[in-house]
């Protein structure tokens, strides 16, 4: 039988789940890397929000059978859950709502989000949509493409302004791209949170002629993996090249750290699945964001 233990603090949650989650670091890295920022936060002193905040452990027997998290700081506050056996899945969704949690709304590995939301819908009387269908990728030896006019370059506190409107405006843009309407309300970049961003490295910028044209980001890495994303040209530089150049380069500069590197797609979108796969990326696994209604 599932036995699922919930957690409270990142760190207890890591000390529990870290050899799990480190078996296959690039399928975990969302909970792996959410888990690390918020127990740097919390080691800042950060304040937490409201929202429902905890880690899952799913046991059967004294194994690790799976993991999951609620961490999302905004509506739907949706259950991020990775690859686990079937029983589970369901032992997870049952748990959760004998905390008396409503969930409207599960994203992740796609078989196991598919149980846990066919187990909450059983429950509640809801029926389950599909919102999304997502696809991970990774890269291990970079394609250079052709190099548009300009050059990457770091952040810069100066670009502190536009990253964050860009940054605030990437889920509703690419939503648009891919013909559907974004899942969540999304948490609101702020500037002292883009400027320690920037002071960290994590943040490029494509310049030509004298104009920032484009942003490529990613996370710091948790357990050898790097997440790049988001990644954002504005509507007027698009279609000349830079997100691939940037994305590339990147790519390059962290496995050349020995980082491995990954993203994360959108499968309703051709151009970004084209794009990423021209340069070396392959597909790791299918993802799903799914609704409860």
């Amino acid at each position: 039988m599932a036995h699922v233990e919930f957690f409270d603090d990142p760190g207890s949650f890591l000390d529990a789940a870290g050899s799990h989650l480190q078996q296959d670091p690039v399928l975990t890295t969302v909970v792996s890397s959410v888990s690390h920022q918020l127990l740097a936060a919390d080691r800042r002193g950060e304040t937490r929000g409201e929202h429902p905040r905890w880690w899952a452990v799913v046991r059967e027997g004294d194994d690790v059978g799976g993991v999951a998290m609620r961490t999302a700081p905004f509506a739907p506050y949706w259950l991020y859950v990775l690859s686990m056996p079937e029983t589970a899945a369901r032992a997870l969704a049952r748990a959760v709502l004998d905390r008396g949690e409503t969930v409207t709304a599960v994203n992740g590995a796609l078989v196991a989000s598919g149980h846990v939301a066919d187990e909450i819908s059983r429950a509640t009387g809801g029926g389950v949509k599909i919102h999304e269908h997502m696809r991970l990728w990774e890269v291990t030896e970079v394609v250079a493409p052709e190099l548009p006019a300009g050059l990457l370059r770091q952040a810069r506190s100066e670009d502190v302004d536009l990253a964050v409107t860009w940054w605030n405006g990437f889920a509703v843009e690419a939503a648009e791209q891919a013909g559907s309407e974004p899942l969540q309300e999304g948490e609101s970049m702020e500037a002292d949170e883009m400027a320690r961003r920037i002071d960290e490295g994590l943040i490029w910028v494509w310049e030509d002629q004298g104009h920032v044209v484009h942003l490529t980001a990613h996370n710091p890495p948790s357990f050898g993996v790097a997440r790049v994303g988001p990644v954002y040209t504005p509507r007027e530089a698009r279609g000349r090249g830079y997100a691939s150049a940037a994305v590339a380069a990147v790519s390059r500069r962290l496995l050349d750290e020995g980082v491995r590197a990954c993203l994360f797609t959108d499968q309703a979108n051709p151009t970004s699945n084209k794009i990423y796969e021209a340069i070396g990326y392959r597909p790791v696994e299918d993802m799903v964001n799914l609704v409860i209604r």
